[in-house]
């Protein structure tokens, strides 16, 4: 049986979190005030930023498994089912007012605080607590 380095993987991961910051940095995702501008309908570079990221996903979900016998780093490939059931729907409600309020996403608002937007350790913060909450308070499925 294959074992995985877990240096390797740490290496890999670094990297791999290093440059996906590097790239919210450069689109301007770690601004809110570029986010409100996107929200708002008076600046759509950032539904190029999205594409890239959707295209990035769509390779690495569809093609990569035909393309691969197996990941770099891992033993195999694994499903990742989807449901839509309630606690989706009102998940992504809950995020997508976050997001609206905050001007940031989870990663952007990491990678911000990696390029001096102190103001974004109030999102952190929430980011925190409603991971503490739901952890805490509902019961996982």
């Amino acid at each position: 049986m294959k074992h995985v380095r877990p240096s390797a993987v740490l290496a890999s991961a670094l990297l791999s979190g290093g440059l996906f910051g590097f790239g919210l940095a450069w689109s301007t995702m770690v601004q809110p005030e570029a986010i409100e501008r996107f929200l708002m309908l008076r600046d759509m570079g950032l539904l190029l930023v999205m594409g890239g990221a959707a295209a990035t996903v769509l390779l690495a979900y569809r093609a990569l498994p035909r393309l691969m016998r197996q990941p770099v780093f891992g033993l195999g490939w694994a499903r990742h089912p989807s449901i839509l059931d309630r606690r989706t729907v009102i998940g992504s409600a809950v995020f997508g007012i976050g997001w609206g309020l905050s001007g940031v996403c989870p990663g952007p608002a990491l990678a911000g605080l990696g390029v001096g937007n102190w103001p974004l350790l109030w999102v952190v913060g929430g980011i925190l607590l409603g991971a503490w909450i739901e952890g805490r308070f509902f019961e996982s499925s």
